[in-house]
């Protein structure tokens, strides 16, 4: 086959000529006007068929300065054109435009239906090179480096002109291809937005019927809309509407993505402008259908677009009708699935439902959709924290819906609210006023029409001091108006209507000086939390939603932990609570009166225990006069004749688990005497607190309670009690009685002995028979008896070792407090079993000596349960099995001025000691509780 022969289009040096020689005639042209217009139509159809489309061909074209002359052409070209209409300035209206009967004119090629008159369409030949030239200078823009170049040549106000001057179709796409282009950088864009090509854009959507025109001014439009400025500036010329329309014409695939493409840019933070003419323009309902469009791209950018609507209150109503609210929410749900990846496609989309919430409307249609499910399926998802305020802001909504709410605590919103109150507040940004509840829309009442209800509100205020005149005081008001915080929660939780005495006012008339009945109520992050929980406590019976441990818990730790003071709001829930008959068996049964009394009375939460704090416990708790009045008001309900029967059926007929909480409970609660002394002691109420003791813990505070409780009775029982312990020893002095062992150790030993106690290690301990053997009455038999030993003067003492020998040679001679009995005992912190403590103390028993028993359970209480013990040593004493001692642990246990951490971890440890054989802990226990004193 021959190779086809060269032309001279094939050089681009040529083409670049023939371009440079075109663009520098006058507007009439030269003298040879056919052959110039063939050699450049040739040239341009060269450098956009072959030059600019190939690899770097676009590159080259800039680099051999083709833009230059390309740009002077198309100036040269629309000055050659028709001139727009001098009818004002910045009119887009051109006496050029075709016919009616014309219609479009094709993108390429002669025309069949070209007017006669010269000022109503351009001639043929400028309409080739102007095709051809935009063609190259759009596909020039694809490129930076040729963008900003165009710019730097002021090319984009002659791309306008001809925009406004020509009116064919194929010049107007190719015109808006270009503008897309160089729209793609920030400060062209810039640029067409200052040089007026909106408006000629817009004009375009509406005049315009190619698919492929309208595609590209499509496209630019989207293209310009990079900035919130700019989105608002497209707006407001009406950019927004004719997009919308075109959307209702049901246009070809290719034009409905552009079309969903450039609504979604435009919608980005949507303003009201946006939100009035797409709905005007009928968008609402085909975006709700193409949200089902089988085409991806399509569908989620619809799905986008209604959920950036839904910033704007003011079509949220319409959005619900068209059937948005299902759509969205059918979207969450599926975004949520297990196939997603991350929660972060999920934003917009949970922004648009709790925006949702605003209008009442919605809110039916959110309800019956399953929209209540999937919020709180969102606050229980711990990857969606970050949305958790917004979520319990939107619940806010349903306050007053009562099927809502019930639907609300049926899926356990209660303890979700009550773990929100302590969480951090959320990274998203505020909502503007546009984005308040259109159930309140913004409208001037006229003085005309003002109700005689709001007039007599008027006088009202002014009558209080609250106005100066009927013009401080508009029917304008509303909470959306006004920027305070939301109003006090109701007296009557079933009218939505605040009374009188409820009334807020306005900023505006505070800053006049006139100061307001009640003072604002602070309105933080756990506001919308806190109102709801207010709302589910004004219930008749909120006990089994409210009183319960984790709503309890998140009430106190908000309230202990705030920052700040707390909200009122909580302090008032707990006290509503409090106060309610219905809740006092729940308080009982879910330890509730306990609790109050461990975290605000004694400072003690859940989390401080068993670990210990870094810093020692405060004897007073800053919350104390608090804990004190919610436990008077418990105390109140439980002395009422219904309290009395409640917690004797409960006592006597409960579970096993509620009889013990009863029991538990009643110390905190109870301060009639008639009435702890029967269900307590009469009714066995203490013993089955006693012998719960042992058994799994129904309650993680269970023993702190316990200990607390027990404690609390031994107060009732016995105002005036005794120490738990003799005055301690002063162990760093010297003993206060004399030693009467110690001569008989000296060289000369006065009298001397007539006797030695051999020990199992070889030591010879001196001693006196005499002494010995009246002093115990096993010595008795053993030295003055017929025993073998008698008559011996080295007596061996089997299974003794010198430590524990030493004080019971002591005691046979007569020494009562020498100090003796301190040597075998350990200091704090080491273990007594197996210590040679232990070892004197059996040998003590061995030998039928119970005043050296006593005395060395005595050092041992006195060493171990002193100021330099703790409460990690009454578990050590407590098994050493020693009635006495285990009296001595239970009395530094139930001390009333001990301390609540070591009482209760005290208490831990006897359980712990206790193991198996409950009895000894049991009695010795009952024993201090009732009164009773330790026996010798």
């Amino acid at each position: 086959m021959a190779t086809a022969k060269p032309t001279p289009t094939d050089s681009l040096s040529f083409c670049l000529a023939q371009l440079t020689a075109a663009a520098g005639e006058g507007p009439g042209g030269v003298k040879d006007t056919a052959i110039n217009e063939t050699s450049l139509g040739r040239a341009l159809l060269a450098l956009r068929t072959r030059h600019v489309k190939s690899a770097g061909g676009i590159e080259r074209f800039r680099a051999r300065g083709g833009l230059l002359p390309l740009l002077a052409l198309l100036r040269r070209a629309s000055a050659a054109g028709p001139a727009p209409s001098p009818t004002g300035p910045g009119s887009a209206l051109s006496s050029i435009e075709p016919a009616p009967s014309a219609g479009p004119a094709p993108s390429s090629g002669p025309t069949s239906s070209v007017a006669s008159s010269s000022t109503s369409s351009p001639p043929v030949r400028l309409r080739k090179t102007l095709d051809l030239a935009l063609s190259i200078l759009a596909n020039c823009c694809t490129e930076g480096a040729c963008r900003a170049e165009v710019r730097r040549l002021g090319g984009i106000l002659p791309l306008v002109t001809i925009l406004q001057c020509v009116k064919t179709d194929s010049i107007q796409n190719r015109t808006a291809r270009a503008l897309g282009n160089l729209a793609m950088e920030p400060e062209s864009c810039e640029d067409i937005h200052s040089a007026g090509a909106v408006p000629l854009l817009v004009e375009s959507l509406t005049a315009c019927q190619d698919s492929q025109c309208l595609q590209s001014v499509v496209r630019a439009i989207r293209n310009l809309a990079d900035s919130p400025q700019h989105r608002l500036a497209l707006a407001q010329q009406g950019a927004v509407r004719p997009l919308a329309e075109l959307l209702g014409a049901a246009p070809d695939s290719a034009l409905t993505l552009a079309l969903v493409r450039a609504l979604l840019e435009l919608s980005r933070g949507c303003s009201r402008a946006c939100a009035e003419q797409l709905s005007l323009g009928g968008g609402l309902g085909p975006l709700v259908s193409l949200a089902s469009h089988p085409k991806k791209a399509v569908r989620e950018a619809a799905i986008l677009i209604l959920a950036n609507l839904c910033a704007q209150g003011l079509v949220r109503p319409a959005l619900g009708n068209a059937g948005g609210v299902e759509v969205l929410l059918g979207e969450l749900q599926r975004h949520r699935g297990p196939s997603v990846a991350g929660p972060a496609s999920q934003q917009p989309l949970v922004r648009a439902v709790c925006l949702l919430c605003r209008e009442a409307i919605n809110r039916a249609r959110l309800r019956d959709a399953g929209g209540l499910e999937l919020m709180m399926g969102l606050l229980r998802d711990p990857r969606a924290s970050a949305w958790h305020p917004r979520v319990v802001a939107a619940l806010v909504g349903f306050l007053y819906d009562t099927g809502a709410l019930g639907r609300l605590q049926a899926l356990g919103l209660v303890p979700l609210l009550a773990g929100q109150l302590c969480g951090e507040a959320g990274d998203e940004e505020e909502e503007g006023r546009e984005a308040a509840s259109w159930d309140f829309p913004e409208e001037h009442t006229p003085e005309r029409v003002e109700a005689r209800s709001f007039r007599s509100l008027r006088s009202w205020l002014i009558s209080e001091g609250y106005g100066a005149g009927p013009g401080d005081i508009s029917p304008d008001w509303s909470p959306e108006r006004c920027p305070l915080p939301p109003p006090p929660e109701p007296a009557e939780p079933t009218s939505p209507t605040p009374g009188p005495a409820l009334l807020r006012i306005p900023r505006a008339l505070r800053s006049l000086g006139c100061s307001p009945a009640a003072p604002e109520e602070p309105w933080g992050h756990e506001g919308p939390a806190l109102l709801l929980l207010s709302r589910f406590s004004q219930a008749p019976d909120p006990s089994g939603a409210l009183v319960t441990g984790p709503a309890l818990c998140g009430l106190l730790a908000y309230v202990t932990g705030a920052p700040g003071p707390p909200s009122p709001r909580a302090l008032r829930i707990l006290a509503r609570l409090t106060c309610n008959p219905a809740c006092l068996e729940a308080f009982v049964r879910s330890y509730g009166a306990a609790l109050l009394r461990a975290w605000l009375v004694l400072g003690v939460s859940p989390d401080d225990w068993p670990t210990l704090r870094a810093q020692p416990l405060s004897h007073c708790s800053p919350h104390r006069e608090l804990g004190e009045m919610l436990l008077q008001n418990l105390t109140v309900q439980a002395e009422s004749p219904f309290g009395v029967g409640a917690l004797t059926h409960l006592l006597l007929s409960g579970s096993p688990e509620d009889r013990v909480a009863c029991a538990l409970t009643l110390p905190f609660i109870c301060r009639k005497p008639s009435l702890w002394r029967r269900l307590l002691v009469d009714q066995g109420g203490l013993h089955l607190l006693l012998s719960a003791l042992t058994r799994p813990a129904p309650h993680p505070l269970f023993l702190f309670f316990a200990a607390d409780s027990l404690s609390c009775l031994r107060s009732l029982m016995s105002p005036t009690m005794s120490p738990a312990l003799p005055p301690a020893i002063p162990l760093d002095l010297d003993p206060p009685s004399p030693c009467l062992y110690e001569p008989l150790l000296g060289p000369a030993p006065i009298p001397a002995p007539d006797l030695h106690f051999l020990l199992d290690s070889g030591l010879r301990l001196p001693a006196q028979r005499a002494a010995s053997s009246a002093a115990s009455p096993f010595f008795r038999a053993l030295l003055a008896g017929s025993f073998a030993e008698a008559q011996m003067d080295l007596v061996p003492l089997r299974g003794l070792s010198p430590s524990a020998a030493w004080p019971i040679l002591h005691h046979l001679h007569g020494c009562r407090g020498c100090g003796a009995s301190l040597g075998p005992i350990p200091p704090p912190g080491q273990p007594l079993l197996g210590s040679k403590a232990e070892e004197a103390l059996e040998a003590a028993g061995r030998f039928l000596l119970p005043e050296l028993e006593e005395e060395l359970e005595e050092a041992v209480g006195h060493i171990h349960l002193g100021p330099q013990g703790g409460p990690e040593s009454v578990g050590e004493i407590f098994r050493l099995g020693r009635p006495r001692l285990t009296a001595y642990c239970a009395r530094w246990t139930l001390e009333p001025g001990q301390c609540p951490r070591k009482r209760a971890l005290a208490l831990v440890g006897l359980v712990e000691a206790a193991g198996e054989d409950p009895g000894p802990l049991t009695e010795a226990l009952l024993a201090v509780v009732m009164g009773a004193r330790v026996s010798a």
